[in-house]
């Protein structure tokens, strides 16, 4: 038999991880070739880029999909389990795990909904991704498009998954080397990761230009619950403390309404980048990914056919 598609499995990965156990994805994903009696040539597979195998990256991108729907979760780097919407989808004793199944869940649909095409068409674009007929007025042009924005958007909530299980520490210094990438840190790109008791209620400081004539003050919140207004205002007010006019404050979750209207409202510029955000600047800026493959997308020069007499 073939590699099935990626919503195959995701079904029985879900199962497997029903013990409650910390699981990895090599560990799984023989788990599950054993139990499709997989060929070694069907395991070995490699895509036409060569970097990864069909079943590595069928088996992965279901574990990214059944993470965005808030049913798997990882709590620490490289591992995953199960949660108890995990549980409680198994309780109902589906006969498969699908996308249609997935869309019963509002991280899902806030995830599908970022990675779809600007122009609001319904087609999933994880379809053409993976394989599978993509909608019939699909250009080529619209559908590499659609799949580049379908991994970005796995491959953002991966990293995101991945910086959630960094240490405060290490994710302080994570938030300083992202704004070094981002052109912050003087002519020399260097930034201050501060983070210790007295600091003033901020973990960072960076030079805003290449002369260092004005400072950014940054705080990093890894937190699970949403950022409100009251750890927004303490950020200002440790920004006053310091006569200070600049700030950054990134989190691994996201800001309330009220944290954002609060924002809106004051004088100070403080940029509020939640977890999503941040991951895709780290994407942006090749912090903690490392490119898989190049495609290059070329066109006719018609310069050259051109008859110049």
């Amino acid at each position: 038999m073939a590699v099935p598609d990626y919503q195959s499995f995701m079904l029985p990965l879900l199962l497997l991880t029903a013990d409650d156990e910390d699981h990895t994805l090599p560990e799984v994903k023989e788990q599950l070739a054993d139990e499709l009696g997989l060929t070694d040539e069907e395991r070995i597979e490699l895509l036409p880029s060569g970097r990864k195998t069909r079943l590595q990256d069928r088996v992965g991108w279901a574990k990214t999909y059944l993470q965005a729907a808030g049913l798997l979760d990882s709590p620490a780097r490289a591992i995953f389990r199960i949660t108890r919407e995990g549980h409680r989808l198994l309780a109902a004793e589906p006969t498969k795990i699908d996308l249609d199944v997935l869309s019963r869940f509002e991280s899902f649909r806030r995830f599908r909904e970022r990675a779809q095409s600007g122009d609001g068409t319904s087609a999933d674009p994880g379809a053409v991704l993976h394989g599978e007929p993509e909608a019939p007025a699909s250009t080529p042009a619209d559908a590499l498009e659609a799949a580049y924005r379908q991994h970005r958007a796995g491959l953002t909530q991966e990293l995101l998954a991945q910086v959630r299980t960094m240490s405060p520490t290490s994710f302080e210094r994570t938030v300083v080397e992202l704004m070094i990438r981002l052109g912050y840190g003087g002519a020399e790109g260097r930034g201050t990761h501060l983070g210790r008791s007295g600091d003033g209620g901020v973990d960072g400081v960076i030079s805003a230009d290449k002369l260092g004539l004005e400072l950014v003050y940054l705080q990093a919140k890894r937190w699970e619950a949403a950022v409100g207004r009251p750890a927004v205002q303490a950020f200002v007010g440790s920004l006053e403390g310091l006569h200070a006019r600049k700030g950054v404050l990134m989190t691994t979750s996201q800001f309330t309404p009220e944290a954002l209207a609060y924002n809106a409202s004051i004088e100070k510029r403080v940029a509020l980048v939640d977890g999503l955000a941040m991951a895709g600047l780290m994407v942006d800026t090749g912090l903690g990914v490392t490119a898989e493959a190049t495609y290059v997308v070329s066109g006719v020069d018609s310069e050259f056919f051109s008859d110049e007499g």
